[in-house]
Parts: C-alpha cells; sequence; structure tokens
C-alpha cells in the first residue's frame, strides 16, 4: 500500500485555490486598491487599525472606547469607499470559501472523534 503524501495534495489545493475566481478577483481588486493612492492609504491605515487592536487584546491590554470609536470611524470611511468596500466583500467570500475547505479537510477527524463525543453524551 502505497503511503499518501498529504503535502503534495496540499500543494494541489494550493494550485487549485489560485485558479478560482474568487481568488481572481479578489488579488485584481487589491492591485486596483494599491493603484489607487488614496484607497491605498485608507486600506493601509485600516489595517493599522486592526493590527493594532489584535495586538492589544493578544497581549490582554484594555481596548478602550477610545480604541473602538476610531475602529468605527475608520470602518465607516473604509466601507463609503466603493473599491475598498468591494475588496472587504470579495476577502468575505474567499474567508467563506476557506471555511468550507476546512470543514471538508476536517472531516475525517470528526468522524473519529465523533464516537467519543457521542459517548461522553449518554453519561
Amino acid at each position: 500500500m502505497t503511503q499518501t503524501n498529504l503535502y503534495d495534495h496540499a500543494y494541489t489545493l494550493e494550485r487549485a485555490l489560485r485558479e478560482t475566481a474568487e481568488y481572481t478577483t479578489l488579488k485584481d481588486l487589491y492591485a486596483q486598491v494599491n493603484a489607487d493612492p488614496g484607497a491605498n492609504e485608507l486600506f493601509a491605515s485600516f489595517r493599522n487599525v486592526q493590527l493594532e487592536l489584535q495586538q492589544k487584546q493578544m497581549q490582554g491590554e484594555e481596548i478602550t472606547q477610545e480604541d473602538m470609536i476610531s475602529a468605527q470611524t475608520k470602518m465607516m470611511e473604509v466601507q463609503n469607499n466603493p473599491l475598498i468596500n468591494q475588496l472587504m466583500q470579495e476577502e468575505q467570500r474567499m474567508h467563506m470559501m476557506l471555511t468550507e475547505v476546512t470543514k471538508i479537510i476536517m472531516k475525517p477527524l470528526e468522524e473519529l472523534y465523533a464516537p467519543m463525543v457521542e459517548d461522553e453524551d449518554v453519561q
């Protein structure tokens, strides 16, 4: 019996992902945002705010009301930019697709552990 090389399948999946309409659209939109100085600056600023909040959260620091207001204000600015808004919608579609793929990949482990969970529920 031949052993499956999971990494080969992962690289095949990577190539398939790059060929999807979702990825192609996302890549094109990202290039458009980068080519537009105003959109690029706004998007970079938005990402910085997100990263700062994530960093605070990971370090256990308090996220202040001022932080939240700043993030909400930046989010409204981003949503008002049609190009960035479109990019974010496509990012969401890509995220949903990857979530579904992850569910498929995790199915063997889910099935493996399902009897254990069912046994615990019976007790």
